[in-house]
């Protein structure tokens, strides 16, 4: 990831430089370790790298009441919601224990439920191995949903993946080849996609959680860094990383 091979690079290199006498090679690693950092930092090449991820599929546009169904959702009766982490603070609401990305996939998923009032969510993500009492990232996920309208009885959890690959395995146990919407962050698609139809299911994409919007003004202050730059930028690099690994082991 970004953050940790920049810091090794920092930290080996000034490790070099202050124990050892290869100076050219100590050098080289801090200019190139900070470089890379100001790079994965930079607002303008994160977005230039995880936009191509986000274009893959586009989004479900809006469905004004009373209008016409796209006849690719009508006949959709399961809205997946893949999961996206959540913490454990028994004084928040279960809306404000989801993470940011976790909480964008609901409301995508909340939206898309109230339009097809015959679908059931199937809220997904795992508790904590260790703590089981904690509740899991699916029943989060099935509380905000509750508190945000929709019907507990419309509900299902699946709480056995740990990961998009056991995911994919755990919801076609429940849907079977039946066609269904999947839920999750844009730039995670294209990876979900791949894993979903490699087991055998019929997902539809509806994207969320969008970080690089094609309608964003451009201002100079998108040539700046930030934390939030370097954070899209893991984004970015995991996702490439983990498509790049289920492609040699032939999941794709």
């Amino acid at each position: 990831m970004p953050l940790p091979l920049c810091l090794t690079l920092l930290v080996v290199g000034l490790g070099l430089l202050l124990f050892t006498r290869r100076g050219k090679l100590a050098r080289g690693l801090v200019i190139f370790g900070t470089l890379l950092l100001m790079l994965f930092s930079n607002k303008f090449v994160s977005h230039a790298l995880v936009r191509p991820l986000e274009a893959v599929y586009p989004a479900i546009p809006e469905l004004p009441a009373g209008a016409p169904l796209p006849a690719l959702l009508s006949g959709c009766r399961f809205v997946v919601l893949l999961g996206g982490g959540s913490g454990n603070d028994p004084d928040l609401s279960a809306t404000n224990q989801l993470s940011s990305s976790a909480l964008a996939r609901l409301t995508e998923a909340t939206r898309i439920l109230h339009a097809l009032p015959q679908a059931r969510l199937i809220a997904s993500g795992p508790g904590d191995r260790n703590r089981p009492e904690v509740p899991s990232n699916a029943e989060f996920y099935v509380r905000a949903a509750v508190s945000l309208g929709i019907d507990r009885d419309r509900t299902t959890m699946t709480e056995d993946g740990h990961d998009t690959e056991e995911e994919a395995l755990a919801i076609k146990r429940l849907v079977g080849s039946a066609p269904f919407i999947v839920v999750t962050s844009a730039w995670h698609m294209p990876r979900t996609m791949a894993l979903f139809h490699y087991v055998g299911l019929s997902p539809i994409p509806c994207p969320a959680d969008f970080s690089a919007r094609r309608g964003d003004t451009q201002k100079w202050t998108a040539f700046l860094w930030d934390t939030g730059s370097l954070e899209r930028s893991t984004w970015a690099v995991r996702e490439r990383i983990g498509y790049l690994w289920i492609w040699l082991r032939g999941r794709t």
